[in-house]
């Protein structure tokens, strides 16, 4: 079993930034690879970022120039640097592990609020 716990979130005007972290416990051998998912009210959650465990990245083509996806090994910890905010980025924030999996783990969502 993994656990995810994020936190970051905020309240940002827009044009803003915000980062948030992610980090696991608990069967870390089954997390790779890891992502970032979002979830806007009245809307399906998507995609926002991934990151494997060789460090190779991908994105959503919405977020890309503006947001970074990280990680630190050593402390299980992924991260997730949002600038140039828009409030279309509005939504629920969700950590997720072992993407791979048929069930993958989920963190308990922050929430990212951007004001124009």
């Amino acid at each position: 079993q993994v656990q995810l716990v994020e936190s970051g979130g905020g309240l940002v005007q827009a044009g803003g930034s915000l980062r948030l972290s992610c980090v696991a416990s608990g069967s870390i051998f089954s997390i790779n690879p890891m992502g970032w998912y979002r979830q806007a009210p009245g809307k399906q959650r998507e995609l926002v970022a991934t990151v494997n465990s060789g460090g190779s990245t991908n994105y959503a083509d919405s977020v890309k120039g503006r947001f970074t996806i990280s990680r630190d090994n050593a402390k299980n910890t992924v991260y997730l640097q949002m600038n140039s905010l828009k409030p279309e980025d509005t939504a629920v924030y969700y950590c997720a592990a072992g993407l791979l999996r048929p069930r993958p783990y989920w963190g308990q969502g922050t929430q990212v609020t951007v004001s124009s």
